[in-house]
């Protein structure tokens, strides 16, 4: 998020509506403020709030050293193939997770007429199911129907080439990722999502376990588009999706790297139990960052999650904090929620580590930091302008756009459908995307010199020299002119005759089946029956031109 963009919803003019005179009992003179740069993060000494002065502010409390050696914890055969780094997420296990579970359930289902015989997936049909999905997500088509048109003008023949339309269709309706016979809700960990649950365990854990993260990191939420029924579907109306599930996302700022996330599911949110006794807004933040803690991480967040108690708390852990906050939240000092101020004037509380902020611009702007004091300083922007603001807004508008970096790459090239009514697979393909951007990211973080479309479409063509099969799509496409073979119904002869009379009807109908086919293939609900049937063939038919069409085409 730019300088200019930066937005103050936290705040409103009816809290800044009371005289300037209204004391704080909690706040003692800035002569009481002992500081020292050698601060050693005991938060037991300082319990108390006092202002310090913009005249003559006190030095910025010192950052806690940052331990950790952020980059890659992998090693790759080729640094520079985008298949390696897709597979880091997607490996060999984790299809095999897919394809067990989508066999499993495609059995489960009833025989019916509309059902066609499942021929069982396997790992490379997998892999080129996904590759479509990407494909899809760069060229963009109205309906999904349309990536297999013969129509010249909108002909896109690689999809075809790769698998046939009915066999795409029926692994996307029968992708499962669970055996739904072993469920048991009171002894599941998250039992609202177990539908996905052994993939969202399984990726989270690659996130983490494969990179780390530089310094500075943000905790935000993500609304993930679906408008389906869903108990806890959210709605909000600043999202660009506005209605959806809600993740909670803890990126590295400055790539928006994922790093950790959480899917909200209300009352049954899966949350680290270490933090229960914490206000609900806390535990999701720490629940995120618990295993960076202690390691001398800068975390920023928006005012919906920072507070003075979680400030303290990540103090404890060596952890540094910014971010905007409420003024009505819990701990923060009377004076920064009453004290009305003319435009550009600051005032300040500081209690030990932390400090709290209240400036004056357009509207009153509230932020929490440990590791800054109220000093303003000048910088020039990139659109040419001069902007004076304090030294703690402009690194929080730095660092705080991790999540928005991360959503807005997720919708250049979406896998995700907005069609769809299982919650549970657009979870999936949301996942895969966060999946491709957090391997474009690693790829880039080793040298890799492509841009998003670039790596995605090397992605592609890797993926096709590696699993796809000239065998398989012969088997089930439409076989070539020359290995047609010679079907009876074009070369013996056939007449027509009545349908034969049926304990309820005397003159039986039955649909056409030319009439059908062009009813399917024009998107037409128009039912047309006939009396006529092959009897060589048991095949009903209009008697003209039906019949004449059936016996003498090939696609029928």
């Amino acid at each position: 998020m730019s300088d200019s963009e930066f937005e103050y919803s936290d705040l409103s003019d009816s809290e800044t509506n009371l005289s300037d005179n209204e004391s704080d009992e909690n706040v003692t003179s800035g002569s009481d403020l002992e500081y020292s740069d050698s601060f050693d993060g005991n938060i037991d000494s300082a319990t108390k709030w006092c202002q310090i002065s913009a005249e003559n502010p006190p030095s910025p409390p010192p950052r806690f050293p940052f331990v950790e050696t952020p980059g890659c914890s992998f090693t790759l055969n080729d640094m520079f193939d985008p298949l390696e780094y897709f597979r880091l997420f997607f490996d060999i296990n984790l299809i095999n997770i897919i394809v067990k579970e989508t066999n499993r359930y495609a059995m489960q289902q009833p025989k019916t007429s509309r059902n066609v015989k499942w021929d069982p997936v396997t790992t490379e049909d997998i892999y080129v199911f996904l590759t479509i999905c990407i494909i899809q997500g760069i060229i963009h088509k109205p309906e999904e129907r349309m990536y297999w048109t013969t129509n010249e003008i909108f002909l896109t023949p690689i999809f075809s080439k790769l698998m046939s339309k009915n066999r795409f269709v029926q692994i996307k309706k029968n992708l499962h990722f669970s055996n739904n016979d072993n469920y048991d809700p009171t002894t599941h960990p998250n039992p609202k999502i177990n539908k996905i649950w052994p993939i969202v365990t399984n990726l989270n854990k690659k996130c983490s376990h494969l990179y780390v993260p530089e310094r500075d990191i943000s905790v935000d939420e993500s609304l993930m588009l679906y408008r389906g029924r869903l108990s806890w579907k959210q709605y909000i109306p600043l999202k660009r999706s506005r209605f959806g599930v809600k993740f909670f996302m803890l990126c590295e700022s400055a790539s928006g790297y994922l790093y950790n996330f959480i899917i909200y599911t209300g009352r049954g949110t899966c949350l680290n139990e270490k933090y229960k006794e914490m206000p609900l807004t806390s535990q999701i933040v720490l629940s995120l960052a618990d295993p960076l803690l202690g390691k001398g991480y800068c975390l920023t967040t928006d005012n919906y999650y920072t507070s003075p108690q979680l400030a303290d708390y990540l103090i404890s852990c060596r952890t540094d904090f910014c971010g905007t906050v409420r003024t009505n939240a819990r701990d923060v000092p009377d004076i920064i929620r009453k004290k009305k101020l003319e435009k550009g004037e600051i005032v300040a509380m500081q209690r030990g580590k932390v400090m709290i902020l209240k400036w004056q611009d357009k509207r009153a702007v509230t932020l929490l930091s440990t590791f800054h004091n109220l000093v303003k300083v000048t910088k020039q922007m990139p659109n040419g302008s001069v902007q004076s603001k304090p030294q703690v807004v402009f690194d929080y508008n730095h660092t705080m756009g991790g999540v928005d970096r991360l959503d807005q790459h997720l919708h250049d090239y979406p896998v995700m459908r907005k069609a769809g009514k299982k919650w549970y697979k657009k979870i999936f393909f949301h996942l895969v995307d966060i999946c491709l951007y957090n391997a474009f990211v690693l790829y880039k973080k080793n040298g890799g010199e492509r841009e998003n479309l670039g790596f995605r479409m090397r992605l592609v063509e890797r993926l096709i020299e590696e699993h796809h099969t000239e065998t398989r799509v012969t088997k089930q496409g439409r076989p070539k002119e020359s290995s047609l073979p010679s079907l009876p119904r074009l070369t013996e002869r056939h007449f027509p005759d009545f349908l034969p009379p049926t304990e309820k009807k005397a003159a039986p109908t039955r649909h056409c089946a030319v009439c059908c086919k062009r009813r399917r293939e024009n998107g037409k609900k128009v039912r047309k029956e006939s009396r006529y049937f092959c009897k060589d063939c048991g095949v009903a038919l209009c008697i003209i031109p039906c019949f004449e069409v059936y016996h003498t085409r090939e696609n029928y």
